[in-house]
């Protein structure tokens, strides 16, 4: 089962991916111009899905799932600052940055123990 910090960040991404799909797909596909520009609209596909990766990767417990979270609050972060530039994105804006935070404390949290470990261990 999953920590409540774990559980909170799977919720953050599973709520990024649901906004940033249907914004994608709803609002900026009926908005059209800047809204559909190839570069903003990869961007919101490639933040729907690197959450959903690395909510899937949480909840079953893969080791990768730390190397996902660090790249998942990258493109959220990503994500957010092009959305800023729209009409009408400040949902998705909020949704990532909630996301892109929440996978950085886990991440920070997981370098903690790692570094923890490692000063424990004897040296070879």
């Amino acid at each position: 089962m999953a920590s409540a910090g774990m559980q909170e960040c799977i919720d953050n991404c599973l709520q990024c991916h649901r906004i940033c799909l249907d914004m994608a797909m709803n609002h900026c596909l009926e908005a059209g111009g800047r809204h559909v520009a190839p570069e903003h609209f990869r961007l919101m596909t490639t933040c729907a899905e690197i959450c959903r990766t690395a909510a899937a990767l949480m909840l079953s417990s893969s080791p990768q799932h730390q190397a996902v979270r660090a790249v998942c609050a990258d493109v959220c972060e990503a994500c957010a600052r092009s959305c800023e530039e729209l009409d009408g994105m400040e949902d998705c804006v909020r949704a990532c940055r909630l996301c892109a935070e929440s996978c950085r404390d886990m991440a920070g949290d997981y370098l903690v123990r790692s570094l923890r470990a490692a000063t424990a261990s004897p040296s070879a």
